[in-house]
């Protein structure tokens, strides 16, 4: 595929998560010529979560998927292009911006980053080999093929907890590894599994190696404070210890942070001029969907008063 030069795009959007969607609603119904690169689904993780609660307008919650499909369809009305790609590296050239993919070049006057996040792994011996084998970073994908199974999750934050409550619907029994001896996650799921009849807790413990033959049998857990090493049997191990931002194709183009979130002000400009960034990749307190939405609309504003300025 052939970079279009023809004429370049006033925004280009990196991610189609709820950023992303909200920045190409904004600026194509600016009546900026739009496009949006997406390489997976459109709305990210978010399609990937069973039930949102906390998205004002759905009292009873909304699905992640259902959320994601009204995203997309209000994003494209106004006429946003989009393109199914990887971005690989972005670079300056002259008042312009290359964005470089697999598929192609596209040159833009404003970019908007919105990459989001992906689930750290452990680097443990067995994760890489176990992948899709009993090792997964995903609940509502690979929840029902673990049916009256025993499994381990790992971790204590939001994304731990609500994973693993999700995951009694399937399971037998469930035991969530956490490194500390209290959880960090919202009270109210902390409530929730700490009331389960099927999850059980293994405080102050890492996972130091996942084992098995054709599939995942057992992982190694080491207690952080007596220094005891016990095997524990599972069927499957479900990690989530954190997240870390999709911003490695920058290579350094925009100022990040020691962990590779994009520093931003308020404008959610970054470093460079004509470059924004929005949502989970961005440095900021709360990384929500909510929140994503905002920067995403900020974002799309603040590229549109730049291009006017320009």
């Amino acid at each position: 595929m052939e970079a279009r030069q023809e004429k370049p795009y006033d925004v280009i959007i990196i991610g189609g998560g709820p950023a992303g969607m909200t920045a190409g609603l904004y600026a194509s119904r600016a009546k900026l010529r739009t496009l949006l690169i997406e390489s997976g689904l459109f709305g990210g993780q978010m399609t990937t979560t069973e039930l949102i609660e906390n998205f004002p307008g759905f009292p009873q919650g909304v699905s992640g998927e259902e959320l994601s499909r009204l995203m997309e369809e209000q994003a494209k009305r106004f006429g946003m292009e989009t393109i199914s790609d990887e971005v690989t590296e972005v670079s300056l050239e002259r008042d312009l911006k290359r964005v470089k993919t697999y598929g192609g070049e596209y040159l833009c006057r404003a970019l908007i980053i919105c990459t989001g996040t992906e689930y750290r792994r452990l680097g443990v011996p067995g994760e890489e080999e176990f992948r899709g084998r009993g090792v997964s970073y995903c609940a509502t994908c690979d929840g029902a093929f673990f049916k009256d199974s025993r499994i381990v999750v790992v971790g204590g934050g939001d994304s731990a907890l609500t994973e693993a409550l999700f995951l009694t619907k399937f399971v037998k029994e469930l035991t969530i590894i956490h490194r500390r001896d209290a959880l960090r996650a919202t009270k109210i799921y902390q409530e929730r599994a700490l009331n389960h009849p099927k999850i059980r807790f293994l405080w102050n413990s890492v996972v130091q190696e996942i084992k098995g033959d054709n599939v995942v049998r057992s992982v190694v857990v080491k207690d952080v404070k007596s220094g005891e090493v016990r095997e524990v049997e599972t069927e499957g191990a479900f990690l989530f210890v954190g997240l870390v931002p999709r911003t490695q194709f920058l290579k350094g183009l925009v100022l990040q942070d020691e962990s590779g979130y994009i520093i931003t002000d308020e404008k959610c400009e970054t470093s460079v001029k004509g470059i924004f960034a929005a949502g989970d990749c961005r440095k900021k307190l709360l990384r929500q969907i909510s929140t994503s939405v905002g920067d995403g609309a900020t974002a799309a504003f603040a590229a549109e008063k730049y291009l006017e300025e320009g």
